[in-house]
Parts: C-alpha cells; structure tokens; sequence
C-alpha cells in the first residue's frame, strides 16, 4: 500500500483531522539529555540537528514569553531492581540520579525558571505534575519537542491529549535512533494525537502570538 493509499484509509476512517491552535501554548522538551543527545553514550545518538532547532523554537517562546518544560528521566539506585520498564529497555538503568546522562543538552540554554520534570517511564505525564502544572498556567496548546520520537515523544503526545490539551510536533524538532520508528510514528501522532508541523509553522506561531499581544 502507497502512502497516499494509507492516508487515504486513514481519513476515511476520520483521522487526521486539523486543530486549531490555541492562545496560550507551551514548549515542552521532552528528554534531550545527554544521555539521548551525546553519542558517546551507548543510549544516545547525534541529535545535533534536532537540539539545535529546538533552541530556536525555545528562543522564540522566550521572547514571547511562553512556558518552556524540560523533562529527563532520572533514576535513584533503589529504582534499578524494580520498575519494569528496565526490564525491558535495560540501557535506561543508566540514566542515573547525579550523573551527567541525565542533565539538560546545555545548548538548549534551559533558565533556572524553566521547570524541569524529572520522570520514571515514557511519559512526561505519567506520575509527574505535569499536567497540573500545565493547568495552573491555563495552557491550552502543547508544543512537544525532543527525545525519542517512537519513545518518549509519541507517549508524551498520547498523554497530552488525554489530559485535554491540543498537540503540537515540529518534525525538525524530535529525533529518534533511526528513521523507519520516527517517520512510523510522526505519522501515528499526526493521524490520531496532533499536528506534526514544520519548524518555520511553529516559530510563526508562537511569535504571532507576542505579535497580537503587543
């Protein structure tokens, strides 16, 4: 089946439907950490392309004045032996509590008033308070950036939507180890979660938005 054969049984089946986007986003950079970002690291690849236009887009919600989230997954030891999720994905055991794996890519330029969320499992939602503090800043709109697409990107997207915000994906913006998982599930979360849109889009909108408030 082509690809324009399966987005045409997608949109029959009443996927893929536009949003409109909202007054009040937020940026949201899911786990570009060293631990993803350094290809040092065996959990890691080169996401140089992908951290870099993300600081674009952050620069652009700073000067709107927008929420900027961070997020990195961080284990203490005691957790090592217990999730299951390590079980699984064993090279995760690594990302620990105080080392370097789990520190924010310093090219993204995070503030020390740029929340950081520290999480256990895929999603940035999942047993963090993510979303109440996203509810407390009365954002509507979600802008979803970082690591890894079929990961930790597309359950964050998941998750978004199920708490009632719209979602937005620059495709610039997310990376993954390789391309087959992130164009699958780009597509996935632009047929049934979000928007998958370009860099250029999301940076028009987020400086219109400082543009109509002026």
């Amino acid at each position: 089946m082509s690809c324009s054969q399966v987005t045409q049984v997608y949109t029959a089946a009443g996927f893929g439907a536009r949003l409109q986007r909202g007054k009040r986003p937020a940026v949201v950079v899911v786990d570009f950490t060293y631990g993803f970002t350094d290809p040092s690291y065996p959990t890691a690849s080169d996401m140089t392309e992908q951290v870099m236009a993300t600081r674009r887009l952050l620069d652009a919600a700073r000067e709107s004045s927008l929420p900027v989230i961070f997020t990195t997954i961080a284990y203490e030891r005691g957790h090592l032996g217990s999730l299951a999720w390590l079980r699984k994905a064993t090279g995760m055991a690594a990302l620990v509590t105080g080392s370097r794996l789990v520190d924010v890519d310093d090219r993204l330029g995070r503030r020390e008033d740029e929340v950081l969320v520290v999480k256990h499992g895929a999603s940035a939602f999942f047993g963090t308070d993510l979303a109440s503090h996203l509810a407390a800043l009365r954002v509507d709109t979600v802008v979803i950036t970082g690591a890894t697409t079929s990961g930790c990107v597309r359950a964050s997207a998941v998750d978004a939507v199920q708490s009632g915000f719209d979602v937005l994906v620059p495709r610039e913006c997310v990376a993954d180890r390789a391309s087959a998982p992130h164009e699958a599930n780009l597509f996935d979360i632009d047929q049934k979660y979000g928007d998958v849109i370009g860099l250029d889009d999301a940076l028009d909108y987020l400086s219109g938005l400082a543009a109509r408030q002026a």
